[in-house]
């Protein structure tokens, strides 16, 4: 490797040393990946099955469940394996598909949330155009949403596998694309100023829009009645909360990934990573489940059924 050769393994460093406390890492685990596909998959359920429910807004939040569900798969099943396991190493061509996998997930949630912004933005702002702007155009608004990303992350992904790498410990406890890069033998300014481009581009750009949006939404409210402000802030509550969570734990993911893994405690670089593939799958069905009352109305209805057949 000292002659830049790629390695075909990578090795989590960061699963050394966890002895017994590996066991009760994985029971701690375990349910809360189950929990998270079992909300996931209700909220998928109940939008799906529900005439009522057909709309641009309910559409969109199953689209959040169904890219939680994807993300969740790409991360939980290969680090509870991990914690198991005496021996953590990750074939190359699994460690780029991960990376992949995660990055359109970030991508996607950001996409998404940006479509949601606009979704109750012309619903609040522009009421009389909502059917020619969101309902006639959520497919294509959508499509457009999951294209961009899967260009932007596949030219990231082709540059890195492209790299010679020196070494073959990944400091994470998954695949990421700048601990890779960080391994190369060569200069990375391309890397670098892709991976830049592409942040820029399928997050920041998502986050100013929603911001913008939210923020001409509450000028609107300002000027209306008391009755209008107050249902059109409960509709814009769980995509508010929704988005702060996962702008916050993005924000510590970026952050992260610049820092040398010795500079920071390793129980501090673990908990960021867990937050950023883990709050947001298991957060967002229960703020959508519980705030929104369509849907908490056809959840509870679903869970009785359920339970007159048993």
């Amino acid at each position: 490797m000292e002659n830049g050769t790629s390695p075909f393994y990578f090795n989590f460093i960061m699963f050394e040393d966890q002895g017994l406390y590996r066991y009760l890492y994985f029971c701690m685990c375990l349910p809360l990946y189950i929990a998270i596909i079992t909300s996931n998959i209700i909220i998928i359920i109940v939008v799906s099955l529900e005439e009522t429910l057909h709309k641009p807004m309910y559409f969109l939040i199953s689209c959040l469940s169904i890219n939680s569900l994807y993300g969740s798969v790409a991360f939980f099943p290969r680090f509870m394996m991990d914690l198991l396991s005496d021996i953590h190493l990750i074939s190359r061509p699994a460690c780029f598909t991960q990376i992949c996998v995660i990055y359109l997930y970030a991508s996607y949630e950001f996409s998404i949330l940006g479509i949601m912004a606009y979704d109750r933005y012309v619903a609040i702002c522009q009421p009389l155009h909502y059917h020619n702007n969101v309902t006639l155009k959520i497919r294509q608004l959508i499509a457009f949403a999951w294209t961009y990303p899967m260009f932007i992350v596949g030219l990231i992904v082709y540059l890195s596998v492209k790299l010679p790498l020196c070494d073959n410990r990944i400091a994470r406890i998954f695949c990421s694309n700048w601990a890779v890069v960080r391994l190369s033998c060569v200069d990375t300014r391309l890397n670098n100023a892709i991976g830049m481009l592409g942040t820029i581009t399928s997050i920041f750009l998502p986050l100013v829009f929603v911001l913008y949006t939210y923020l001409r939404i509450l000028l609107v409210c300002r000027k209306s009645s008391t009755e209008y402000r107050g249902k059109a802030l409960q509709t814009c509550l769980p995509h508010i909360v929704t988005f702060v969570n996962y702008s916050i734990t993005t924000f510590c993911e970026i952050t992260l990934s610049r820092y040398e893994p010795n500079e920071l405690n390793p129980f501090i670089l673990v908990i960021l990573s867990l937050e950023f593939v883990v709050i947001p799958p298991i957060l967002n069905p229960l703020i959508y489940g519980l705030k929104l009352p369509e849907i908490r109305k056809h959840i509870l209805k679903l869970l009785s059924f359920q339970k007159m057949i048993s």
